[in-house]
């Protein structure tokens, strides 16, 4: 169990990694009187690697205070920013995230596929989408595919990675092409802001149309020899709050 450390009105908490994090919950005063406190804090724990800090929105007012004392940005999200600072030389620091990933799903019925164009791309391609924040890649494909063509699908196997640096917003985006069977074959279109087509395409069309693009056409021609690696739930690691799948 992380230790806590109470030295000053800064409640401090021992990660396991050498490090020490800096509770948000006790940072009620103002900022003169935080940063005085914060000075203190940073004397006593100069036998620590790294110090951490996430701040929610409403405390953004308390950045400065952090950043004129050497803390770095380090990551953030729509409701909190993280900082940390270094307090020893050239400690080790995990990378913050950087990458998006993405799945695009290969869905097969008889001698037809599924498949989309979107408001921007306007080209045939693979129903899909980014994953979510806490979503596993089944649960992110299963929806993406819902949204976009109203069909359930289940989740078989993953047939194709793409890795694309830089992607988005200058992070690299990872493209994980999952192989899934259809529950249903009637199309219904929910997302229709992005989603301009969805339909059935017969294969060959697809391989052939001047409509696709050849990387689209190699996912598809490598889904249909390949079975890829199968998808397995299973209770490796039972941590509590956590949601694991495995490929196999």
């Amino acid at each position: 169990m992380n230790a806590i450390i109470n030295n000053t009105a800064i409640k401090l908490k021992n990660d396991r990694y050498g490090g020490i994090i800096i509770d948000d919950s006790t940072l009620h005063h103002p900022p003169e009187e935080l940063e005085e406190n914060l000075i203190k804090v940073i004397s006593d724990q100069a036998d620590k690697n790294l110090m951490w800090i996430t701040l929610p929105i409403e405390k953004s007012s308390l950045i400065p205070v952090f950043t004129k004392h050497d803390f770095k940005f380090y990551d953030c999200s729509e409701e909190s920013i993280t900082l940390f600072k270094k307090l020893t030389h050239n400690p080790s620091t995990p990378t913050a995230t950087n990458h998006t990933i993405g799945v695009g799903a290969f869905v097969k019925d008889g001698n037809d596929i599924l498949v989309v164009k979107d408001s921007i791309y306007r080209k045939y391609k693979l129903p899909g989408g980014y994953v979510n924040n806490k979503e596993n890649i089944s649960q992110a494909l299963m929806r993406e595919v819902f949204e976009e063509t109203g069909i359930g699908v289940k989740m078989e196997s993953i047939v194709s990675i793409g890795h694309f640096s830089p992607g988005q917003f200058n992070e690299s985006n990872i493209y994980i092409v999952c192989k899934a069977s259809p529950l249903s074959k009637t199309i219904h279109i929910a997302d229709s802001h992005e989603i301009i087509e969805a339909k059935w395409l017969n294969i060959d069309t697809y391989l052939k149309s001047n409509d696709v693009h050849p990387y689209n056409k190699k996912i598809v021609t490598t889904a249909i020899k390949n079975k890829g690696i199968k998808h397995e739930v299973n209770d490796f690691f039972s941590t509590q709050n956590s949601h694991h799948e495995f490929f196999f």
